[in-house]
């Protein structure tokens, strides 16, 4: 049942049919309601319908809806450009404008490796990145990501890239201290560097706050600055995937900003537009461009839609209302006490093992033995009793799976939309409270 009562209209697929949404609710077509507690995967950052964005989707649409990139420049693209740069501070002169976070990640090693090919280093063609990691669906970003279950059906057609330990404060080894993993992660990265030949690694890959492979990873305290220092010292260029963590969700503009690092080139989506129009971006430092523009090109990279005119004008209109609104602020601000209430919430709950995150890109996860931190089998399917339960509390949130082995362990994110009120964000906690206790009932 939804919060109307009525039974759920579903399709062939079991999915509730959508109807439409306004703010941050989304509504089906047999009338039940449902809070966005997670923005879908993160994306809807001003919730669904907001006037002043479709007005400006609007308006585009009367003029034209792209004015393809080899033919025109436009407004709404010169302008976001101007404002991504300024939110995201020194260090960004330029940037690609694509369709999806996977085309944002495929431009960014595209970008990494064109820049040592115009250096006359091409043999820097090799990536790293780490295990419980998510990078994207093509087969590029795929091959850096390490998320067996999606690997799976395509690894022998992916690209080998080394894969290093995932940093995870809530796993690290029994016994040793926050700095000593971060010590122990970064010193796995220089002997993997040194071990394929730092002559022949182009980029080092990493999400500041992992996402749906890790179900809300940050990265341990002083991990980013250590292996800022590891690229410097080889000369590999350092690559942030911000698609899910970026453009506002984790309380700063930048997820790196929290860690006051500045990386060589950075890929942004879902909140970046809003989920309005798809719109993915690729930023990169002068350095980086240098060698290329001075080899006489431009980066080979992008696509029919790259720079799409429409999408352009939504995101400048959806960063104009967060910028204008403050809710960067909002979301650093009252993300605490969004988490704190949680926390307070499920207290005498044992199966929760963790509660983290920053801003308002929560992780909560799930484990049979709080002690041992050990995780639910897989064949519990926790993760889709807890989906199924929530949205039957009216709620939408984002469960993961996998994110301890690749296999097993269960994760629940809440993304809330940037400008969702007080009221909304507590009757988020409410139901989810109410949904992740039926579904362990369940499991129990």
């Amino acid at each position: 049942m939804g919060e109307t009562g009525t039974p759920m209209k579903r399709d062939t697929l079991g999915l509730p049919k959508v109807a439409y949404g306004r703010g941050s609710y989304v509504f089906d077509e047999a009338g039940n309601r449902y809070i966005d507690g997670s923005g879908g995967p993160a994306v809807f950052c001003l919730g669904h319908a907001h006037p002043e964005v479709n007005e400006a989707i609007r308006v585009q649409l009367g003029r034209i809806a792209h004015g393809y990139r080899f033919t025109f420049t436009s407004d709404p693209l010169e302008r976001l450009v101007e404002i991504i740069q300024q939110q995201a501070g020194p260090g960004f002169e330029h940037a690609v404008f694509v369709s999806s976070g996977s085309e944002a990640t495929e431009s960014g090693l595209k970008i990494a490796l064109q820049h040592f090919w115009a250096r006359g280093e091409a043999s820097r063609n090799r990536f790293i990145a780490r295990d419980r990691s998510y990078h994207g669906n093509t087969l590029g970003a795929l091959a850096v990501s390490g998320f067996a279950s999606r690997r799976e059906p395509f690894e022998q057609a992916l690209r080998e890239t080394a894969f290093v330990s995932a940093a995870n404060a809530y796993r690290k080894p029994a016994g040793i201290s926050v700095e000593d993993y971060v010590q122990q992660l970064a010193d796995e990265l220089e002997q993997t560097i040194v071990e394929l030949g730092a002559q022949n690694v182009a980029g080092f890959l990493f999400e500041p706050v992992v996402g749906a492979a890790g179900g809300v990873v940050p990265a341990p305290a002083g991990y980013a600055k250590k292996v800022r220092d590891i690229c410097d010292r080889h000369g590999i260029l350092l690559i942030a995937d911000e698609v899910m963590c970026g453009a506002g969700r984790c309380g700063t503009w930048r997820a790196l900003e929290h860690d006051g690092v500045v990386p060589d080139i950075m890929m942004l989506a879902k909140g970046l537009g809003g989920g309005y129009v798809p719109l993915g971006a690729t930023m990169f430092s002068a350095a980086v461009g240098e060698p290329i523009h001075a080899n006489g090109g431009s980066v080979n990279t992008g696509h029919t839609f790259t720079g799409h005119t429409l999408a352009c004008a939504a995101a400048v209109k959806v960063q104009e209302i967060i910028e204008r609104d403050r809710l960067v602020e909002r979301v650093r601000t009252r993300g605490h006490s969004f988490i704190s209430e949680l926390r307070d919430r499920l207290a005498d709950t044992d199966a929760v093992g963790d509660i983290r995150g920053r801003g308002f890109f929560v992780g909560v996860e799930l484990v049979k033995d709080r002690g041992t931190r050990t995780p639910f089998p897989a064949r519990a399917e926790l993760r889709e009793r807890i989906r199924r339960h929530t949205m039957q509390e009216g709620l939408i949130c984002y469960p993961v799976g996998g994110n301890v082995d690749g296999r097993s362990g269960d994760v629940a994110i809440l993304a809330p939309p940037y400008n969702a009120s007080d009221k909304e964000l507590d009757e988020i906690a409410g139901k989810f409270e109410r949904g992740l206790r039926r579904a362990l009932a369940d499991v129990r």
